[in-house]
């Protein structure tokens, strides 16, 4: 709690000073404390407060009581969203330390409702990093107004701290500018590849045809197979890499793709019933590794889908969420994922963020456990 408020006290107060009535540290707190215990929104942050506002004094002064739910908005709609996710990652790199070798998946997505048509503005766009083997969130961007993710995820990559680890991305990252970020930080890449680079996708897709065809046989692939069976459905993936130098030269002949050591070609087939469906994924990468390591990895990497965009949709209800005025959507995101950071932490109790956030408002015990943890 207190490495919390050291943090979060760096922010730059945003209002003037002239009728302030409550500290901006204090503020942020509550609404931290309200989001954990399952507000959605500013109303709903206030109520918590007024019911909680025992409890809460004695960790903060609130010389003028709970704020209002005005005030909540109005204060989080001027904060500087760069300065309080700066404030946000500097914080998870504290209390999470970056192993060697962990993969640091990157994805974008949408805050449905947070557009405000009347004045033109559209939906926030946020991309997050999620640390696997922490399961975390290091930090978020957001994608500005006229740009898209390719612009946003370099400046992501340059705020993290990301030596020695693997940073995987669906094909929209598959852009030379990003590879080059992510070497210049010293980290290593995985990559989709799709017909956005339609050249190295053609080169991929032909040689992988002639060998398939051929049974792979004398083709300098490793090779590994997983079958999973689960409520009726059986999935098989099966994964073949190379890190052949000719068959590096044959997908990429003018070298464009700064450091590419191995190609990978991923086969899923899924039964349902009587039915079957079948995809075949190929990807890039820096790294010189086994099929069997390689398939985990890219496993891991839809955490950041099932683990962290389900769970901000359906325990933290965000797509549902009405806050667009001037940087509140941006901010309250961050917050967001200062709470499920926190509930994913904690672990004494065996069951999901939308029950901990139940436990955490029944009970102040377990909150000032799941803020400690």
């Amino acid at each position: 709690m207190a490495d919390l408020i050291t943090h979060l006290s760096k922010i730059t107060d945003p209002r003037s000073a002239q009728g302030k009535r409550h500290e901006l540290v204090e503020i942020i707190i509550i609404a931290i404390c309200g989001i954990i215990c399952g507000a959605d929104d500013w109303v709903m942050i206030e109520h918590f407060g007024k019911a909680k506002k025992e409890w809460l004094e004695r960790f903060l002064t609130l010389p003028h009581g709970i704020p209002s739910h005005d005030t909540f908005g109005h204060v989080f709609s001027l904060i500087n969203p760069q300065e309080f996710e700066k404030c946000f990652m500097e914080w998870v790199q504290e209390i999470s330390s970056m192993t060697k070798g962990q993969l640091i998946a990157m994805d974008g997505k949408t805050v449905r409702r947070s557009h405000d048509r009347t004045n033109g503005k559209e939906a926030i766009h946020l991309v997050s990093a999620w640390a696997t083997h922490n399961g975390v969130v290091m930090g978020q961007v957001k994608v500005d107004d006229k740009s898209n993710e390719i612009t946003a995820i370099p400046e992501l990559l340059k705020m993290l701290e990301v030596e020695g680890c693997i940073i995987s991305i669906d094909a929209m990252g598959t852009q030379k500018e990003i590879i080059s970020t992510i070497l210049e930080e010293k980290g290593d890449y995985l990559l989709a590849v799709k017909k956005n680079q339609e050249k190295l996708y053609q080169q991929i897709d032909l040689a992988y045809s002639i060998d398939r065809k051929n049974e792979f046989k004398d083709a300098p692939y490793d090779f590994a197979k997983t079958v999973n069976k689960n409520h009726g459905r059986i999935e098989t993936r099966h994964c073949w890499v190379t890190s052949d130098p000719e068959y590096i030269h044959y997908v990429d002949p003018e070298g464009n793709w700064e450091n590419l050591k191995c190609v990978v070609i991923i086969e899923a087939t899924r039964t349902i019933k009587d039915r079957t469906t079948s995809q075949t994924r190929y990807f890039i990468s820096s790294l010189r590794i086994g099929a069997a390591q390689m398939m985990k990895y890219i496993r891991q990497h839809w955490e950041i889908e099932n683990k962290l965009h389900w769970s901000l949709d359906v325990a933290f209800k965000e797509d549902e969420s009405r806050v667009r005025v001037g940087h509140a959507p941006e901010n309250l995101a961050v917050i967001r994922k200062m709470a499920f950071n926190l509930l994913r932490q904690n672990k004494s109790k065996k069951c999901g963020a939308k029950t901990k956030r139940m436990l955490c408002g029944l009970d102040t015990n377990f909150l000032l456990e799941v803020l400690n943890s």
